[in-house]
């Protein structure tokens, strides 16, 4: 039963890539003509949820940590925390940061959703960048510093070194993931216009109203 929920979930929130909604041609005007065959698209998305969801799960390890660090009393358990902490922001997170990048991109440039024609898609784009640009300059020096001075004897110098970063991280996953569901928004002013222009004279003159 577990096996069949995890299916249909996995298969309503990639629907949109799987079976793209949009037209199978790509409109002129594009930057990429490069279009993903069958095959290639299906691993890219395999790889795309299993990155996103071991990024999600890291995350959420790295909170669950940080909030034992925070409340524990005990100096052995706060050093154990925060070196497991660094671990996994050294080795794992960074990894599946760029490979969840990675491999949105090749989707959304390789299939008809686009990068800039669906808000949903550009919003997100934009929030991974963002997440994974904080992940190096601020939630690793954050825990670096945290080990720095754990190791040295002294006590834990800021909570908000090992909280911040899993909170704001696992924020913008979630929203990351509704909106994948979802699929909210629509059409970008480049996503009408090209879909116009691919389109009839009278779906052209609405874009050019709308825009």
């Amino acid at each position: 039963m577990r096996r069949w929920s995890l299916a249909r979930y996995a298969e309503a929130s990639t629907r949109g890539y799987s079976r793209c909604r949009t037209s199978s041609q790509l409109p002129p005007g594009t930057v990429f003509q490069v279009k993903l065959s069958r095959p290639a698209r299906r691993a890219s998305l395999v790889v795309h949820v299993a990155a996103s969801a071991g990024w999600l799960g890291l995350t959420l390890g790295l909170l669950a940590l940080g909030i034992t660090a925070t409340t524990t009393g005990s100096a052995v358990t706060v050093e154990a925390s925060v070196r497991a902490m660094k671990l996994f922001a050294d080795w794992l997170v960074l990894p599946l940061a760029f490979l969840t990048l990675l491999s949105g991109l090749t989707l959304s440039l390789g299939t008809p959703w686009g990068l800039a024609r669906h808000r949903w898609v550009y919003t997100k784009f934009w929030l991974t960048l963002a997440t994974t640009t904080a992940t190096v300059f601020a939630l690793r020096p954050g825990v670096d510093s945290a080990v720095s001075a754990v190791a040295a004897g002294g006590p834990l110098p800021d909570a908000g070194d090992v909280l911040f970063g899993p909170i704001v991280s696992l924020s913008a996953y979630l929203f990351m993931t509704v909106i994948s569901i979802l699929k909210p928004w629509g059409l970008t002013r480049r996503g009408r216009n090209l879909r116009a222009s691919a389109g009839t004279p009278l779906e052209a003159r609405r874009a050019r109203q709308t825009a």
